[in-house]
Protein backbone atom coordinates (compact mmCIF):
# COMPACT_ATOMS: atom_id res chain seq x y z
CA UNK A 1 0.00 0.00 0.00
CA UNK A 2 1.57 3.26 -1.13
CA UNK A 3 1.60 6.17 1.27
CA UNK A 4 -0.20 9.38 0.36
CA UNK A 5 3.01 11.44 -0.14
CA UNK A 6 4.38 8.73 -2.45
CA UNK A 7 1.17 8.74 -4.49
CA UNK A 8 1.20 12.55 -4.58
CA UNK A 9 4.72 12.82 -6.01
CA UNK A 10 4.27 9.83 -8.33
CA UNK A 11 1.16 11.42 -9.88
CA UNK A 12 2.87 14.80 -10.22
CA UNK A 13 5.95 13.32 -11.90
CA UNK A 14 3.80 11.14 -14.17
CA UNK A 15 1.90 14.20 -15.39
CA UNK A 16 5.17 16.04 -15.99
CA UNK A 17 6.54 13.15 -18.05
CA UNK A 18 3.35 12.95 -20.10
CA UNK A 19 3.45 16.70 -20.74
CA UNK A 20 7.05 16.56 -21.93
CA UNK A 21 6.08 14.07 -24.62
CA UNK A 22 4.51 17.07 -26.37
CA UNK A 23 7.46 19.43 -26.11
CA UNK A 24 6.20 21.74 -28.85
CA UNK A 25 3.08 22.62 -26.84
CA UNK A 26 5.20 23.42 -23.79
CA UNK A 27 6.93 26.20 -25.71
CA UNK A 28 3.72 28.06 -26.52
CA UNK A 29 3.23 30.00 -23.23
CA UNK A 30 6.85 31.20 -22.73
CA UNK A 31 7.16 31.91 -26.47
CA UNK A 32 3.94 33.92 -26.37
CA UNK A 33 5.27 35.78 -23.33
CA UNK A 34 8.52 36.65 -25.07
CA UNK A 35 6.95 37.66 -28.39
CA UNK A 36 4.27 39.80 -26.77
CA UNK A 37 6.85 41.54 -24.58
CA UNK A 38 9.00 42.15 -27.65
CA UNK A 39 6.06 43.78 -29.41
CA UNK A 40 5.44 46.05 -26.43
CA UNK A 41 9.14 46.91 -26.31
CA UNK A 42 9.05 47.92 -29.99
CA UNK A 43 5.79 49.84 -29.67
CA UNK A 44 6.60 51.81 -26.53
CA UNK A 45 9.06 54.70 -26.54
CA UNK A 46 12.30 53.98 -24.71
CA UNK A 47 11.49 56.31 -21.81
CA UNK A 48 8.10 54.61 -21.20
CA UNK A 49 9.22 50.98 -21.28
CA UNK A 50 10.46 50.75 -17.70
CA UNK A 51 7.37 52.47 -16.32
CA UNK A 52 5.07 50.10 -18.20
CA UNK A 53 7.17 46.96 -17.64
CA UNK A 54 5.46 45.69 -14.41
CA UNK A 55 1.97 45.87 -15.88
CA UNK A 56 3.05 44.52 -19.28
CA UNK A 57 4.89 41.49 -17.87
CA UNK A 58 2.15 40.57 -15.43
CA UNK A 59 -0.73 40.99 -17.90
CA UNK A 60 1.06 38.87 -20.51
CA UNK A 61 1.90 36.28 -17.84
CA UNK A 62 -1.81 36.02 -16.98
CA UNK A 63 -2.71 35.53 -20.64
CA UNK A 64 0.08 32.97 -21.12
CA UNK A 65 -1.18 31.08 -18.07
CA UNK A 66 -4.67 31.05 -19.57
CA UNK A 67 -3.25 29.72 -22.83
CA UNK A 68 -1.44 26.95 -20.97
CA UNK A 69 -4.71 25.87 -19.34
CA UNK A 70 -6.35 25.40 -22.71
CA UNK A 71 -3.47 23.34 -24.11
CA UNK A 72 -2.59 21.19 -21.09
CA UNK A 73 -5.51 20.80 -18.71
CA UNK A 74 -8.09 20.07 -21.42
CA UNK A 75 -5.88 17.28 -22.71
CA UNK A 76 -5.54 15.92 -19.18
CA UNK A 77 -9.28 15.54 -18.79
CA UNK A 78 -9.67 14.20 -22.32
CA UNK A 79 -7.31 11.31 -21.56
CA UNK A 80 -9.38 10.20 -18.58
CA UNK A 81 -7.67 12.02 -15.72
CA UNK A 82 -11.08 12.92 -14.28
CA UNK A 83 -12.10 9.32 -13.85
CA UNK A 84 -8.69 8.40 -12.42
CA UNK A 85 -8.89 11.12 -9.79
CA UNK A 86 -12.44 10.29 -8.74
CA UNK A 87 -12.00 6.51 -8.66
CA UNK A 88 -8.74 6.60 -6.72
CA UNK A 89 -8.93 5.53 -3.04
CA UNK A 90 -6.75 8.52 -2.15
CA UNK A 91 -8.33 11.90 -1.26
CA UNK A 92 -9.33 13.63 -4.48
CA UNK A 93 -8.22 17.06 -3.24
CA UNK A 94 -4.67 15.79 -2.67
CA UNK A 95 -4.53 14.26 -6.15
CA UNK A 96 -5.85 17.50 -7.63
CA UNK A 97 -3.05 19.35 -5.84
CA UNK A 98 -0.50 16.96 -7.35
CA UNK A 99 -1.92 17.65 -10.81
CA UNK A 100 -1.73 21.39 -10.14
CA UNK A 101 1.92 21.03 -9.08
CA UNK A 102 2.71 19.24 -12.34
CA UNK A 103 0.90 21.94 -14.31
CA UNK A 104 2.95 24.65 -12.58
CA UNK A 105 6.25 22.84 -13.17
CA UNK A 106 5.44 22.52 -16.87
CA UNK A 107 3.64 25.81 -17.60
CA UNK A 108 4.28 28.19 -14.69
CA UNK A 109 7.96 27.74 -13.92
CA UNK A 110 9.08 28.46 -17.52
CA UNK A 111 7.29 31.82 -17.30
CA UNK A 112 9.37 32.66 -14.24
CA UNK A 113 12.53 31.49 -16.01
CA UNK A 114 12.10 33.88 -18.96
CA UNK A 115 11.14 36.85 -16.75
CA UNK A 116 14.71 38.28 -16.57
CA UNK A 117 14.86 38.38 -20.37
CA UNK A 118 11.53 40.22 -20.48
CA UNK A 119 12.74 42.66 -17.83
CA UNK A 120 15.83 43.32 -19.93
CA UNK A 121 13.79 43.93 -23.09
CA UNK A 122 11.49 46.36 -21.27
CA UNK A 123 14.33 48.23 -19.51
CA UNK A 124 13.16 47.25 -16.04
CA UNK A 125 15.76 48.48 -13.50
CA UNK A 126 17.87 45.57 -12.18
CA UNK A 127 17.14 46.48 -8.55
CA UNK A 128 13.44 45.62 -9.18
CA UNK A 129 14.16 42.17 -10.66
CA UNK A 130 14.06 40.31 -7.30
CA UNK A 131 10.53 41.59 -6.61
CA UNK A 132 9.47 40.57 -10.11
CA UNK A 133 10.84 37.05 -9.74
CA UNK A 134 9.57 36.53 -6.19
CA UNK A 135 6.17 37.85 -7.20
CA UNK A 136 5.98 35.48 -10.16
CA UNK A 137 7.13 32.56 -7.99
CA UNK A 138 4.29 33.31 -5.57
CA UNK A 139 1.69 34.33 -8.14
CA UNK A 140 2.01 31.71 -10.87
CA UNK A 141 1.09 28.74 -8.59
CA UNK A 142 -2.01 30.67 -7.54
CA UNK A 143 -2.86 31.22 -11.19
CA UNK A 144 -2.56 27.47 -11.81
CA UNK A 145 -4.86 26.62 -8.90
CA UNK A 146 -7.49 29.19 -9.88
CA UNK A 147 -7.23 28.07 -13.50
CA UNK A 148 -7.72 24.45 -12.46
CA UNK A 149 -10.96 25.44 -10.75
CA UNK A 150 -12.11 27.23 -13.88
CA UNK A 151 -11.32 24.19 -16.04
CA UNK A 152 -13.24 21.91 -13.66
CA UNK A 153 -16.27 24.19 -13.67
CA UNK A 154 -16.36 24.53 -17.47
CA UNK A 155 -15.47 20.94 -18.36
CA UNK A 156 -18.87 20.15 -19.87
CA UNK A 157 -19.65 23.61 -21.28
CA UNK A 158 -19.79 24.17 -25.03
CA UNK A 159 -18.08 27.57 -25.28
CA UNK A 160 -15.46 26.49 -22.79
CA UNK A 161 -12.69 28.91 -23.76
CA UNK A 162 -14.78 32.06 -23.46
CA UNK A 163 -16.55 30.86 -20.30
CA UNK A 164 -13.24 29.91 -18.72
CA UNK A 165 -11.87 33.42 -19.30
CA UNK A 166 -15.03 35.03 -17.88
CA UNK A 167 -14.79 32.91 -14.71
CA UNK A 168 -11.12 33.11 -13.86
CA UNK A 169 -9.91 36.49 -15.17
CA UNK A 170 -11.75 38.43 -12.42
CA UNK A 171 -10.11 36.12 -9.86
CA UNK A 172 -6.72 36.92 -11.38
CA UNK A 173 -7.10 40.67 -10.72
CA UNK A 174 -5.76 40.69 -7.11
CA UNK A 175 -2.67 38.76 -8.24
CA UNK A 176 -2.13 41.27 -11.04
CA UNK A 177 -2.52 44.22 -8.67
CA UNK A 178 -0.18 42.95 -5.96
CA UNK A 179 2.38 41.48 -8.39
CA UNK A 180 2.79 44.57 -10.52
CA UNK A 181 2.48 46.79 -7.44
CA UNK A 182 5.45 45.06 -5.81
CA UNK A 183 7.62 45.79 -8.84
CA UNK A 184 6.49 49.42 -8.99
CA UNK A 185 7.26 49.88 -5.30
CA UNK A 186 10.74 48.45 -5.82
CA UNK A 187 11.30 50.72 -8.81
CA UNK A 188 10.39 53.73 -6.68
CA UNK A 189 12.83 52.66 -3.96
CA UNK A 190 10.21 51.58 -1.41
CA UNK A 191 9.81 48.30 0.44
CA UNK A 192 7.61 45.89 -1.52
CA UNK A 193 7.30 43.40 1.34
CA UNK A 194 3.60 44.11 1.94
CA UNK A 195 2.62 43.29 -1.65
CA UNK A 196 4.71 40.13 -1.64
CA UNK A 197 3.20 39.04 1.66
CA UNK A 198 -0.26 39.53 0.19
CA UNK A 199 0.73 37.38 -2.79
CA UNK A 200 1.94 34.73 -0.34
CA UNK A 201 -1.34 34.95 1.56
CA UNK A 202 -3.30 34.45 -1.68
CA UNK A 203 -1.15 31.42 -2.47
CA UNK A 204 -1.82 29.89 0.96
CA UNK A 205 -5.54 30.60 0.58
CA UNK A 206 -5.56 28.96 -2.85
CA UNK A 207 -3.63 25.95 -1.57
CA UNK A 208 -6.16 25.50 1.23
CA UNK A 209 -9.37 26.05 -0.71
CA UNK A 210 -8.83 25.45 -4.43
CA UNK A 211 -8.08 21.67 -4.32
CA UNK A 212 -11.25 20.98 -2.34
CA UNK A 213 -13.30 23.24 -4.62
CA UNK A 214 -11.86 21.56 -7.72
CA UNK A 215 -12.61 18.10 -6.30
CA UNK A 216 -16.20 19.12 -5.55
CA UNK A 217 -16.62 20.64 -9.04
CA UNK A 218 -15.25 17.49 -10.68
CA UNK A 219 -17.67 15.27 -8.77
CA UNK A 220 -20.57 17.58 -9.65
CA UNK A 221 -19.79 17.69 -13.38
CA UNK A 222 -19.10 13.94 -13.53
CA UNK A 223 -22.39 13.05 -11.84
Amino acid sequence: MHTLPAVFFALAMRDVRIAYRRRAELLYPPLFLMLASMLFALALPANARAESAPAVIWVIALLASLMALETMRRRDYARGLLEQLLLSPQPTAVLVLASALAHWLVAGLPLVAVAPLLALMLNLPPHAWPELLIGLLLGTPTLCLIGGLGVALTRTARARGALLAVIILPLYIPILIFGSGAVRMAMAGFDAGAQLLLLGALLLLALGLAPMAIAYALRATYE
